[in-house]
């Protein structure tokens, strides 16, 4: 049912609305994409059920049915928002377990950035003179940081060669090479900004997650590369990787990169499946 044009679960406590839910996230600090994508998944529930009260069956089937075209990840991810409202109806006997997916240890090629990609990028938004998507590409490329956190990218931390990230709750410094700092402090002059945000819209606000994906995907028509390699976070995947072919210190890459768990780090240094299959070759176990 629908009250105030808000969704309820059929079968969950009056009141416990997903606009409420929304408004409990943003009160626990989650980020703007993980709202969004927790509402996403309570929405496309309340659309499977069609009316039907949330029962524990009702969940198992609805896992079952995304199990037939999501991948084991893209399912957790629905899961965990779905526990995650559960909890706030108060009903955590509801919750579905996770799926235990194994941790690859390969990357697939078709979804890998390499350098050569990135260059191919960079030099077509210099031909297209759009410097301002040239500038973002290059501070995510050379930062690691993640598109969310493109906002911490100042006119103050080009300056002081440190951008201070706040975000889920944690702190860390970045920082800016020399170059860069060089670069953006040029591009901000041009524009006139002379303080916060460097990456803006018009009207002075950040800018916007979706408006960069889409200017990258109609840049990779234009480089000639894959448009499934070409997405901001695939741009933090290589500078990962890049970092730790230098330094080989898979702990310092995870406080480099803002992570609380080095097992998530190590997704992102995982191997080409090229390079794993030579690895398996000089095994010379095949007789």
């Amino acid at each position: 049912m629908q009250v105030m044009g808000n969704i309820i679960i059929p079968g969950c406590p009056d009141g416990c609305t997903v606009q409420d839910f929304k408004d409990i996230l943003y009160n626990d600090e989650k980020s703007q994409a993980t709202i969004d994508k927790y509402v996403r998944s309570i929405e496309r529930l309340s659309k499977f059920l069609e009316g039907r009260d949330i029962t524990k069956e009702m969940l198992i089937r609805y896992r079952d049915e995304l199990l037939k075209t999501c991948m084991a990840q893209t399912v957790n991810g629905a899961l965990s928002a779905i526990n995650a409202y559960l909890d706030y109806c108060g009903m955590p006997g509801m919750k579905m377990r996770l799926l235990k997916v194994q941790r690859r240890s390969f990357l697939e090629e078709s979804r890998e950035l390499a350098k050569e990609d990135y260059k191919r990028l960079l030099n077509a938004s210099r031909c297209r003179k759009d410097h301002r998507l040239y500038m973002i590409l290059l501070t995510l490329g050379s930062t690691g940081i993640r598109i969310s956190e493109l906002r911490y990218i100042t006119v103050e931390a080009a300056e002081s060669g440190r951008a201070q990230i706040h975000l889920k709750g944690k702190n860390r410094t970045v920082i800016l090479q020399k170059e860069l700092c060089g670069r953006l402090k040029m591009y901000a002059e041009k524009r006139g900004i002379k303080k916060g945000y460097i990456f803006r819209t018009r009207s002075g606000r950040p800018m916007d997650r979706s408006n960069i994906c889409h200017d990258m995907k109609k840049l990779s028509v234009e480089a000639k590369v894959e448009p499934c390699k070409v997405f901001p976070h695939n741009l933090r995947h290589l500078f990962a990787r890049t970092f730790y072919e230098v330094e080989k210190n898979l702990a310092h890459l995870a406080d480099v990169l803002g992570h609380s768990k080095i097992e998530t780090t190590r997704i992102y240094i995982a191997a080409s499946a090229s390079t794993h299959e030579k690895i398996l070759n000089k095994m010379q176990l095949i007789i």
